[in-house]
């Protein structure tokens, strides 16, 4: 699968994803780690790529502000639980497919993923 790794996408799950064999890269690697999070989506989505971040202000911008997105990964994470979201993060990527994921908004953490399908463009989620 296609990613954008975040600027605060710890560098062991940028490393862990490419040694899973996706393509990632990052918001540094595009000269973006002080984007704003609306650019960030922008340019994941032109890319075609599934956004990954430790944000949890995305979820705002695609369900609330009904910002376009290419699908976001919001990593529930922390130094001490960055193993067992690895491991569920494994347990999502080979029960989904990433035409699923382009439409949804998954939260990882350690031990359960969630996802939540994003609106269609221009509808908040309440519509």
């Amino acid at each position: 699968m296609r990613f954008m790794a975040d600027h605060d996408v710890y560098f062991a799950t940028v490393q862990w994803l490419r040694a899973e064999g996706h393509d990632v890269i990052t918001a540094k690697e595009l000269s973006m780690q002080e984007a704003d999070d609306m650019d960030l989506l922008a340019r994941a989505k032109a890319l075609k790529r599934l956004l990954v971040s430790r944000d949890k202000d995305f979820g705002t911008l695609v369900f609330l502000d009904a910002i376009s997105s290419p699908g976001v990964i919001f990593l529930r994470v922390a130094p001490s639980t960055v193993n067992e979201v690895h491991q569920e993060l494994h347990r999502l990527l080979g029960e989904q497919t990433e035409v699923v994921l382009q439409q949804s908004y998954c939260v990882v953490e350690a031990h359960r993923y969630r996802i939540r399908r994003l609106p269609k463009d221009g509808q908040t989620a309440d519509e």
